[in-house]
């Protein structure tokens, strides 16, 4: 086999850099993705966004941008149901076998194996 010149990802990069709060950063990461992606598809200016998020317009820019030191997983929960989409929550038992497919983060981190992890599931957008 040849040998490779490249490390491959665990698909989040945050914990690939061993950045503290991976789990939350790469989940906050993809709900502003998903919510810039609907405002963009709303053809929506960041003003009308704002308007409907409830907040001004340069938080709309910093959401948009990936600035998100402001915003909490809650709040930007909150703006996916305030642009019409359904969020469920679901809680399972960790499976304590991971395929390599669904890995998500790093699991040489932390010594203590039952830790449990954050994602954001691909969701389906029901047309108007």
């Amino acid at each position: 086999m040849a040998k490779r010149d490249y490390i491959e990802s665990s698909g989040n990069i945050f914990a690939d850099l061993e950045i503290p709060g991976a789990e939350e950063m790469l989940a906050k990461a993809e709900l502003a993705q998903r919510i810039a992606a609907i405002l963009q598809e709303r053809n929506l200016t960041q003003v009308k966004a704002a308007e409907i998020l409830n907040v001004d317009q340069p938080k709309v820019s910093a959401l948009i941008r990936g600035r998100l030191s402001g915003f909490s997983i809650e709040r930007l929960l909150r703006f996916m149901l305030l642009l019409g989409s359904d969020v469920a929550i679901t809680i399972k038992p960790r499976h304590s076998v991971r395929s390599k497919t669904r890995t998500r983060t790093s699991q040489k981190k932390s010594g203590f194996s039952e830790r449990g992890r954050l994602t954001v599931d691909d969701f389906v957008a029901v047309p108007r």
